[in-house]
Formats: C-alpha cells, sequence, structure tokens
C-alpha cells in the first residue's frame, strides 16, 4: 500500500437532499462550496473523498409521490435520473460517491447501526404527542413556532401550519449525552462554525435536551426498525448515518468497507445550511458518541439564499434552476459568482441584475482584460511560449 493510499482521506460531505422536488440553485451553492474546498485539497496533493447524495425516505417523499401518482420509490428514482445526478455535471462537481437512502449498502448498515444502540440501552420504548412538520421532517418545540394571521401555529422555516402527531415510537436517549455535547464543544469550539451557529448550538444545550422519536408508525416509507416492523427509523435518524455509510459503516474487520471506513473516518467538514444545524451539531454528535465513534471535526453551516428577500424554497416556488444560470454564463462564472458575492456562512441574494454585473465588471471587464493583456505580452515578448515559472 502505498503512502497515499495510507493517508487519512481529507473527507467533506454535502448535506444530502430531499427528492421531493428537482434541485435550485440553494442545493447548487453547497454542492459548489464543497466541491471548491475538495479541488483546493485535491490540488494540495492530499488524498481526498467527497460526498453527495439523496434523502429518500420520510413522509414529504411520500406524499410528494403519491400527490404525482407513483410509488416512492419510482419517484425517487426518476427524480434521481432526471435532475440530481445531472445538475452535478451542471455545475461541474468533482464528488466521489453519491449516496442514496434507499440503497441496500446504506439500509443494512442503518439497521445494524440501530441495533448495536438498542443493545447498548441507549434505546426504549414510549409515546410522543406533539407539532411535527412534515416540511423539515421535524418534532417541534413549541418555542420553535410562530403565529399566523389565523392564529394557527406553523413552522418558521416553511410558514405552514404544524400537525399534531400522537404515536408510540422508539426513542434515543439524546438527553443523557447533554453534559458530553457541552464538554465537547467547550474543548473543540471550532468543531461549530462559523461562530454564530457556535453560540447558537452552545445556547440551546444548556437549555437541555429531550430525549428523541427515532420511528414512526403513521406511515411505511421507510427503513424498518429491525426489532419492530410495525415501525420504520425516523428519516433524520436514518439520514444522518449517511455519512458514515457511505464509507462502510460498522463492516466486519478485514472487509473493503472497513478499510474504507479506516482511511476516511471522522469527516473533516459536514457542510449544511444553517436550518438543519442542530440535526447535525446536537443529534449526529450525540448519535456517535452512543456508538463510541469519533466525533466529526468540523460542522459548518452556511447561510441562505435569499430571492426577493425570503429563503429560497420549492415549496414556495421562489427555486431558480442552476441549468437557467448555467446557460446564460457557463458554469466557471456559476461557480465563481456564487462563492464571490456571499460571504460564507452568511445569508446573501441573488438576483440575475447582480449576476450580470459581475459577470461583466469582474470576470469579462477584470480577468478577461488581464488575460488578454499577458496573452498579447507572452506573443510579443517571448514568440508565443510562456516562460518558465
Amino acid at each position: 500500500m502505498t503512502q497515499s493510499q495510507q493517508q487519512k482521506a481529507f473527507y467533506l460531505t454535502t448535506p444530502i437532499y430531499y427528492v421531493n422536488d428537482a434541485p435550485h440553485i440553494g442545493h447548487a451553492y453547497t454542492t459548489v462550496a464543497g466541491d471548491v474546498m475538495t479541488r483546493w485539497h485535491r490540488a494540495s496533493g492530499e488524498n481526498v473523498w467527497f460526498l453527495t447524495g439523496t434523502d429518500e425516505h420520510g413522509q414529504k417523499v411520500l406524499r410528494t409521490a403519491e400527490s404525482n401518482g407513483l410509488a416512492p420509490q419510482e419517484w425517487a428514482d426518476k427524480l434521481v435520473a432526471d435532475a440530481w445526478l445531472p445538475v452535478l455535471d451542471v455545475i461541474d462537481a468533482a464528488n466521489d460517491d453519491f449516496i442514496r437512502t434507499t440503497q441496500p449498502r446504506h439500509m443494512e448498515r442503518v439497521q445494524r447501526f440501530l441495533s448495536s444502540l438498542k443493545d447498548a440501552g441507549h434505546i426504549y420504548e414510549g409515546s410522543y404527542e406533539g407539532p411535527y412538520c412534515v416540511g423539515c421532517e421535524e418534532f417541534k418545540l413549541a418555542g420553535d413556532l410562530i403565529t399566523d394571521e389565523t392564529g394557527a401555529q406553523c413552522c418558521p422555516v416553511h410558514s405552514k401550519p404544524v400537525e399534531q402527531v400522537s404515536e408510540t415510537n422508539w426513542f434515543f436517549r439524546l438527553s443523557a449525552f447533554t453534559d458530553q455535547l457541552i464538554a465537547h464543544y467547550e474543548s473543540n469550539p471550532s468543531a461549530i462554525r462559523p461562530e454564530s451557529a457556535y453560540n447558537e448550538v452552545m445556547s440551546f444545550l444548556r437549555s437541555g435536551l429531550q430525549d428523541l422519536s427515532i420511528s414512526r408508525s403513521t406511515f411505511d416509507w421507510g427503513i424498518p426498525v429491525p426489532w419492530d416492523q410495525s415501525q420504520v427509523v425516523y428519516v433524520w435518524f436514518d439520514a444522518l448515518l449517511n455519512y458514515a455509510t457511505a464509507v462502510g459503516l460498522g463492516d466486519e474487520p478485514g472487509t473493503p468497507g472497513a478499510e474504507k471506513f479506516a482511511q476516511t473516518w471522522p469527516a473533516d467538514v459536514h457542510l449544511v445550511g444553517k436550518d438543519i444545524l442542530r440535526f447535525h451539531a446536537v443529534i449526529w454528535p450525540a448519535m456517535l458518541m452512543a456508538a463510541d465513534l469519533p466525533l466529526p471535526k468540523c460542522v459548518y453551516a452556511h447561510g441562505w439564499l435569499l430571492v426577493g428577500g425570503e429563503k429560497m424554497s420549492k415549496s414556495k416556488l421562489t427555486g431558480i434552476s442552476p441549468q437557467s444560470i448555467v446557460d446564460l454564463v457557463g458554469s466557471d462564472a456559476f461557480r465563481y459568482y456564487f462563492l464571490r458575492a456571499i460571504i460564507f456562512g452568511q445569508d446573501g441574494s441573488f438576483s440575475w441584475e447582480d449576476l450580470v454585473a459581475r459577470y461583466t465588471s469582474e470576470l469579462a471587464n477584470g480577468l478577461g482584460n488581464l488575460a488578454s493583456r499577458v496573452q498579447a505580452m507572452v506573443g510579443k515578448y517571448f514568440a508565443g511560449v510562456l516562460p518558465a515559472p
């Protein structure tokens, strides 16, 4: 085995994206950021592993599939083939792997992981009653909700009324890891970036954690709970594990999966949108702590892309297709614009006018003029041959 093969990979992930609709530029923004960062590490001679993929279980995907007259697996297969894989080519992303939560490699490892947590006493049966946002696929706290003009309690992200859920489910003892999480982040403040995200998570942790319902019994589109076939795994508990299942979580020692896991884990950077920060910086590390696995080195929560002052959203019909921008200015300019125009970690507004203005002033007039002058000087002074550096 060569030294490069033995070297711990720089491992970066994007979120896995819901297949309830086609991707918009908010999704492409995260993927481009990850692609630029991993290309830099590759250019530095490092071993790199770059993962992206799709989240295909849960009530939101099920309802979308039903509304389109398809079975959920058919819907997911169609969206992945027609939209999610093609967009990677549109934005020239050089990912090393693409994980789907409906793949056997993921589902089998999730069930194995879940069984190991139950055997270790981290999972118990209980009842849940409270508000649930299908758009977020999240059990909400009362303090998280907003009230609309009709008096209905709504999700602040989707501005839609939450649903009241009452189920007997399986629970993860999340509350048992409160002090351990606080201690970890106090010792490793760079594990959550930017600083505003770190402060948000620490405030949330210090307010105390509640145990987490990790199964659903009112629908069947998900990974079956291995010891209780009447329940499916809660979509976030399923989805978060993708970062580890994709590189061989829990495979037998000596197998290719186990070797890949040893070479890759822990992840160096999880890139996420700020609206899913708590899942990644609270629930995910607690799951890993329960399994005695190393924690990711950094969860980086970037801001939202805003259109007309609002978060880009498929449900609000404010999504813009990456293809529509690439058709106008090309993929290089697409990538340049979103990393140049927006301070990473903060919200940023997109407008066609700003895109065209920056394309003209910074690329065509600025870099384009520089390239033209350099080309002319090489021709004039070096007979058209680039001099040695």
